[in-house]
């Protein structure tokens, strides 16, 4: 019998084409496997049985016509729930938020919508996404698949878990320092923080330039997939490319060689690095030599107080615009450690701002001058393994009292 959560976006296009599968089957097997596994791991907050099952049906009767629409008719698609969704409440992790139902699709969702995917849910995050882990007041605690004792990262938390249990194929994530990156570190998928303007946002994210949106999926080949549907133009983010994306999943039969690789193990300053990731990495490094890549162990020469100090001001800025739109009488239902940002950043003067954007652009311009030498940089994304679930920081001490030592 085939084993549904398995199956890649492409397996499951040619499962559908030959119809051994149909997106009915498909649906039905996630919905069950929300059943089975959403009391322990805690990844949706809405799940949209009967909108998905609608989905499937007349996605199916297009396959039976041999008429898909898109690049992903059929394929199962879960939604962030910072990301508007046309019918759906959008509460990002706050019970400062209603649940008035959103009367458009934001631009990714629409994207994905208009190449045939299914929307199955939406799913958990921190309170309006401040911090590297996923749980909230909202929600509570959103586990790790691998291990219900551990965080799977955040703020993109409930779509990293639901994408390591097989529930969906394509995960929409939102990052601004981490919030994809960490949870795929953590709970072992592939995803991407894309560049500026590469997948459209709209509504503006209050974290202004850091913010991106991206897929979270179980393989490389998936990721680009998705990302080539969500990277489509869209007039209503001022920064978003109007042209065409290029097509990520035949980019993937280039090859390797001739890449000129720079593996760099901490950057240059990172001082507690777990011994086994280094080691995988490494290991990585190594093989990338047998596919004709060059490998230089190289560190792009930025300082940690290079890359800290402007996302700080940017992200506590972002905290304190995000405050700032919530009726005081509610100000103390909000996290306590977002209100502590928020405090720092509603201290930050014009100057701040400003000096932050050319520390920015300084550190984009160390980053240019590196990669006209070196094609990728390799490094560990997190410096630890998934921390335990239900807290900001390791217990040992090891990272201080800020998520942000550690990620």
């Amino acid at each position: 019998m085939t084993d549904i959560a398995r199956l890649s976006a492409a397996e499951l296009l040619k499962a559908y084409a030959d119809k051994s599968l149909s997106p009915v089957d498909v649906v039905k097997d996630t919905l069950r496997r929300i059943d089975v596994h959403e009391p322990a791991i805690n990844a949706f907050t809405l799940v949209d049985a009967q909108g998905a099952m609608e989905q499937a049906r007349a996605s199916q009767a297009r396959w039976l016509r041999g008429e898909p629409v898109g690049l992903a008719d059929g394929i199962i698609a879960t939604i962030k729930s910072n990301i508007a969704t046309k019918g759906w409440h959008a509460r990002r992790g706050s019970t400062t938020i209603g649940y008035d139902a959103m009367g458009y699709d934001a631009p990714a969702v629409a994207s994905l919508r208009a190449a045939g995917c299914i929307f199955i849910g939406q799913t958990t995050m921190p309170e309006f996404g401040w911090i590297g882990v996923t749980h909230c007041k909202l929600t509570g605690i959103t586990r790790n698949p691998w291990d219900t004792s551990r965080t799977p990262g955040g703020s993109s938390g409930g779509a990293a878990a639901a994408a390591a249990l097989g529930i969906g194929q394509f995960h929409i994530g939102t990052d601004g320092a981490g919030s994809i990156r960490i949870p795929c570190a953590f709970s072992g998928l592939s995803g991407i923080m894309p560049g500026v303007g590469r997948v459209a946002a709209y509504p503006a994210s209050p974290f202004g330039v850091l913010a991106r949106l991206g897929p979270i999926t179980r393989s490389v080949e998936d990721c680009a997939r998705m990302l080539h549907i969500l990277a489509a133009p869209d007039n209503r983010d001022i920064s978003n490319f109007q042209a065409p994306a290029p097509d990520y999943p035949e980019l993937l039969n280039k090859g390797l060689r001739g890449l000129r690789i720079a593996w760099s193990p901490t950057l240059g300053f990172v001082d507690t690095l777990h011994p086994d990731i280094r080691k995988a990495c490494k290991n990585v490094a190594l093989r990338l030599t047998e596919f004709g890549a060059t490998v230089e162990e190289v560190d792009p020469g930025f300082s940690q107080a290079k890359a800290y100090r402007p996302l700080r001001v940017l992200w506590n800025a972002g905290c304190a615009q995000i405050m700032r739109g919530i009726p005081e009488e509610k100000h103390k239902d909000v996290d306590a450690g977002l209100r502590r940002c928020a405090a720092i950043g509603e201290r930050l003067s014009a100057v701040d701002m400003t000096q932050a954007l050319s520390d920015r652009a300084a550190l984009y311009e160390t980053m240019r001058r590196f990669h006209e030498r070196h094609d990728p940089l390799l490094t560990p994304t997190m410096p630890v393994t998934a921390i335990e679930a239900g807290v900001e920081v390791p217990r040992d001490g090891s990272f201080g009292d800020e998520w942000f030592n550690w990620s």
